[in-house]
């Protein structure tokens, strides 16, 4: 298991400021992970993964059974941060009947005239059930945020501005808040990713055969928007980290590392819940 000292480091504290130059996108670089040697922190990775696969298996099968709570995890990234493969691996053991996968995509014209929360909502975990949502809606607060000329025209309030979207944000801090009083456990998971390991991971996916169905060129085109990503996502983290629905901003240049992070996070705050 890995140390609740050490999960602290990527846990975003309530009303703070994120700075994501502070966060370490490749864990194996800390002085911790030095001292172990990259070989041992992979295998110890590997362990703590597995070993955290059984016990949410396990945990997975109370929460079916006392049918009385659910969790909902969230996972937010850059393009190639490896969002599907940290779900399937951290997932592998849990019953697929007690878990449902949501990614979604541009929305419809029914759901452009709800709310930027209603779509989401009907993909909700039912009691007994764990629900994975593969991006969120927090793309409303940051893809839109980049692009605002992406942002839907039927907006009542027009151009958006600070106060717009200070009010999004205390939308789904409300929002949040309502599901964990309703017994849903929130886990929010920003896989933290440098620049340059999504450029080696773009162009992997350019020379491998069996990956070249994941590029996507408007995937290669928002590179150029880096920085704003990056203050967009500061913006979210730092303005919807709450003691009810906390973020975790996990190092994801090391897919090992960040799979293990996650399954002991998860792990620890689902065992905890029951």
């Amino acid at each position: 298991m890995i140390k609740q000292k050490l999960i602290k480091q990527f846990s975003v504290a309530p009303d703070s400021r994120v700075d994501l130059k502070k966060f370490s996108t490749d864990w194996t670089g800390t002085k911790e992970a030095k001292k172990l040697g990259k070989d041992k922190v992979k295998r110890r990775a590997l362990r703590v993964l597995e070993k955290n696969r059984e016990e949410l298996a396990q945990v997975q099968e109370l929460i079916y059974a006392n049918n009385t709570r659910s969790v909902l995890m969230i996972f937010q990234a850059m393009d190639a941060a490896g969002k599907d493969g940290t779900i399937r691996h951290v997932m592998s053991g849990v019953n697929p009947q007690g878990c449902q996968v949501f990614s979604f995509k541009k929305p419809s014209a029914e759901e452009l005239d709800h709310n930027f929360l209603w779509r989401y909502m009907k993909s909700l975990p039912e009691r007994g059930r764990i629900g994975i949502f593969n991006r969120s809606y927090y793309e409303d607060v940051l893809v839109v945020k980049v692009h605002p000329e992406w942002l839907d025209q039927k907006q009542p309030k027009g151009k958006p501005d600070k106060d717009f979207w200070r009010d999004r944000y205390e939308d789904i801090n409300n929002f949040e808040r309502h599901l964990a009083r309703n017994g849903t456990l929130i886990l929010k998971f920003f896989l933290h990713l440098s620049k340059s390991e999504q450029k080696k991971r773009f162009l992997e996916r350019l020379t491998n055969s069996e990956k070249y169905w994941k590029v996507s060129p408007s995937d290669m085109g928002e590179r150029k928007f880096w920085r704003e990503y990056q203050e967009a996502f500061e913006d979210a983290l730092s303005s919807t980290s709450t003691k009810w629905a906390p973020w975790y901003v996990i190092p994801a240049d090391r897919k090992y590392v960040a799979r293990a992070l996650v399954a002991d996070i998860v792990s620890k705050r689902s065992t905890s819940s029951i």
